[in-house]
C-alpha cells in the first residue's frame, strides 16, 4: 500500500506531538508510544495498492504548486470503525480542492481505499489508535479544547510494505 500524506508545519507538528505526550502521561493510548522513525503527524489524502508510473512526479508537481495550505484543527473525536482518537481538520476549499486533485492524479491506480474518497473522506490527524469511547472526555480535557492552526507545508508517501517514506515535495 502507498499513501499520499500532507505534513504539518513545524509549529503545528510540535503542538500535535505535545498532545500525544500529554495523552501518554495521562495513561491514555497515544501515538507518542509509536517510536518508528516514520511516525509523525500527517493528514492522509489517499491510499492505493501502488503508484502507476509517473505518479510520484505528478504528485510532486502538484504539491510544489499548492503548498503550503493553511489548516485549523477542530474538535477531538473517536472515529467509527477502527476507533482512532483524532483531531478533526477543518475542510477548507483549498484543502478539499487539493484532495480532489490528488485523486485525479491517482485515477489509474489500483486499490483505492474508499474511506479517503472525495465525499467519504473525514480529514483528521490521528492522536491514538484503538481508543475507547469511555476515555473521550479525559482525552478532550488533555487536548484542553485548544484548536491549533498552522499549515500543511510538505507531502510524502508512506510505503506500507517496507515501512519507508518518499518525499513528494522539496521540503518533504
Amino acid at each position: 500500500m502507498r499513501t499520499v500524506e500532507l505534513l504539518c508545519s513545524a509549529g503545528l507538528d510540535a503542538e500535535v506531538r505535545s498532545t500525544w505526550e500529554r495523552l501518554a502521561e495521562a495513561g491514555l493510548p497515544s501515538l507518542a508510544r509509536n517510536i518508528h522513525p516514520t511516525n509523525r503527524p500527517h493528514l492522509t489524502l489517499a491510499a492505493v495498492d501502488d503508484f502507476p508510473p509517473g505518479v510520484e512526479h505528478r504528485l510532486a508537481e502538484l504539491f510544489d504548486a499548492a503548498l503550503p495550505v493553511p489548516v485549523t484543527l477542530e474538535r477531538v473525536v473517536v472515529l467509527d470503525g477502527s476507533a482512532p482518537l483524532v483531531w478533526l481538520v477543518r475542510p477548507t476549499p483549498a484543502l478539499t480542492s487539493l484532495h480532489a486533485a490528488v485523486w485525479d492524479v491517482l485515477a489509474e491506480a489500483d486499490g483505492h481505499r474508499p474511506w479517503h474518497a472525495p465525499g467519504q473522506w473525514v480529514p483528521h490527524l490521528s492522536l491514538a489508535l484503538r481508543f475507547r469511547n469511555a476515555d473521550l472526555r479525559l482525552a478532550r480535557a488533555v487536548a484542553d479544547g485548544h484548536r491549533p492552526a498552522g499549515e500543511f507545508a510538505a507531502a510524502r508517501s508512506y510505503d506500507g510494505t517496507d515501512r519507508t517514506v518518499t518525499p513528494l515535495t522539496r521540503l518533504g
